[in-house]
C-alpha cells in the first residue's frame, strides 16, 4: 500500500510541476494563423521613405473598407530604418511610433490581424555585418513598445532578405534578433520567411530553434516573374515582358500545386504553420490572366492550409481603385470568393 501512495503522490507531483511551467494563456500558432485567414498587403504606404513618397498614405476608412470587404487580416510593411537614428541607440522617431500605434488601433478595434515587418532595408541587405546591431536595436524598442498588445499583433521580422543576407548570415541575425524579442515578448507569434526574397524553395534552408513554436513561416510566390512583373517600372527590362501569358492550363496549374506542395510538406514534417504572405500580378498584365493567376495561386494555398495576403490594396498591383472608391470585384472575389 505505501509504494502506491508513493507512485500517485510521484505521478500528482509531476503533473503538478508541469502544471506549473505551462502557459495557459499562451497564443498557438496555428490558431493565429487561421485568424490571419485571407488577408491584404496595404503597401507602398510606411514601407516607402517617408508615407506618401510612393503615392499612398493611409486613410482611417481604408480598414473599414477591408474589414466590410471580408478580409480577416492586414500585413503592413514598414520602413522603419528611415525613422531610427543613424548611430547609437539607434532611437526610432516618436513621431513614427505614434504613426504605427494609429495603425494598430484602426486595426484591432475592427478584429482584424495586423502584421508588421521590417521593410525595404537595403543598407542591411548590403551590409549585414554593418548593420546588424542597428537591426536588433530598432527590433528591441519595437517589442519593448508593444509586449503588453494583444496576440492578433504580429511581428514579421524582415521582408525578403536579398543579395549579401544569404542563407547563413540570416539564420544567424534571426536567431539573435528572435531572442532580443523574445526577452519583451516570450509568446508573441514571430512572423520568419527565409533568405532569397522569401523563396518557396528556400523555406526548407530555415534554421528556426526548435523550441521556439510560437513562429509562422511565411514564403511570397510571384511565379512565373515575367508574368506577374510585365511592365513593373522599378525592374530593368520589364517592358520586355510585356505580354507575357498566364492561362490556367493544367501544366500552369500543376506547377504551382507541386511548389505549394514542396512548402506544405516541409510544413508537416517540421510542425509549422505557413502564410503566404505576398501574392499578386501587375496591373499591365491582362485582367483576364490576372484574374486566373491569382485565383489558382489563392485556392491553392487555401486548400493547403496556408495563410494568405494578397499584394495590394490600392496601388499597381491593387484590388480597390481609390478614384473610384471601388473594388475590381472580378479581381477581389479571386482572394476573397462569394460566401
Amino acid at each position: 500500500m505505501s509504494r502506491i501512495r508513493i507512485s500517485l503522490t510521484a505521478i500528482i507531483s509531476l503533473v503538478l510541476c508541469n502544471l506549473s511551467f505551462a502557459e495557459p494563456n499562451a497564443p498557438d500558432a496555428f490558431a493565429i494563423n487561421k485568424l490571419i485567414g485571407r488577408g491584404i498587403n496595404i503597401g507602398n504606404a510606411l514601407e516607402s521613405p517617408k508615407e506618401g513618397d510612393w503615392d499612398v498614405k493611409l486613410e482611417e476608412e481604408y480598414f473599414q473598407i477591408i474589414k466590410d470587404a471580408g478580409f480577416n487580416s492586414i500585413r503592413q510593411p514598414v520602413r522603419w530604418d528611415s525613422h531610427a537614428l543613424e548611430k547609437a541607440p539607434y532611437t526610432i522617431d516618436p513621431n513614427f511610433f505614434a504613426r504605427i500605434d494609429w495603425v494598430i488601433k484602426n486595426a484591432q478595434s475592427r478584429n482584424l490581424v495586423l502584421i508588421f515587418n521590417m521593410h525595404n532595408y537595403y543598407d542591411l541587405y548590403k551590409d549585414p555585418n554593418g548593420h546588424k546591431e542597428r537591426f536588433i536595436a530598432i527590433w528591441k524598442q519595437i517589442a519593448e513598445r508593444y509586449k503588453d498588445y494583444p496576440d492578433t499583433l504580429l511581428f514579421e521580422l524582415l521582408n525578403e532578405p536579398q543579395e549579401n543576407l544569404g542563407i547563413a548570415q540570416w539564420n544567424a541575425l534571426l536567431k539573435d534578433t528572435l531572442a532580443v524579442v523574445r526577452q519583451s515578448n516570450p509568446n508573441r507569434i514571430i512572423v520568419i520567411g527565409p533568405a532569397n526574397f522569401n523563396e518557396f524553395s528556400k523555406v526548407k534552408t530555415l534554421d528556426l530553434p526548435k523550441d521556439d513554436r510560437n513562429i509562422i513561416v511565411t514564403f511570397h510566390y510571384y511565379s512565373p516573374y515575367q508574368f506577374t512583373h510585365q511592365g513593373a517600372h522599378w525592374i530593368k527590362d520589364a517592358n520586355s515582358f510585356l505580354g507575357k501569358p498566364w492561362k490556367g492550363s493544367e501544366g500552369e496549374k500543376r506547377l504551382i500545386e507541386k511548389e505549394f506542395d514542396a512548402v506544405a510538406n516541409w510544413a508537416k514534417e517540421n510542425n509549422r504553420p505557413i502564410y503566404l504572405g505576398e501574392f499578386g500580378a501587375y496591373y499591365r498584365a491582362a485582367m483576364e490572366w490576372r484574374i486566373l493567376w491569382t485565383k489558382c495561386v489563392a485556392d491553392t494555398a487555401a486548400a493547403r492550409g496556408f495563410s494568405l495576403s494578397y499584394w495590394e490594396f490600392c496601388a499597381g498591383f491593387g484590388l480597390y481603385d481609390r478614384e473610384t472608391k471601388s473594388w475590381n470585384k472580378p479581381l477581389l472575389e479571386t482572394v476573397l470568393p462569394p460566401k
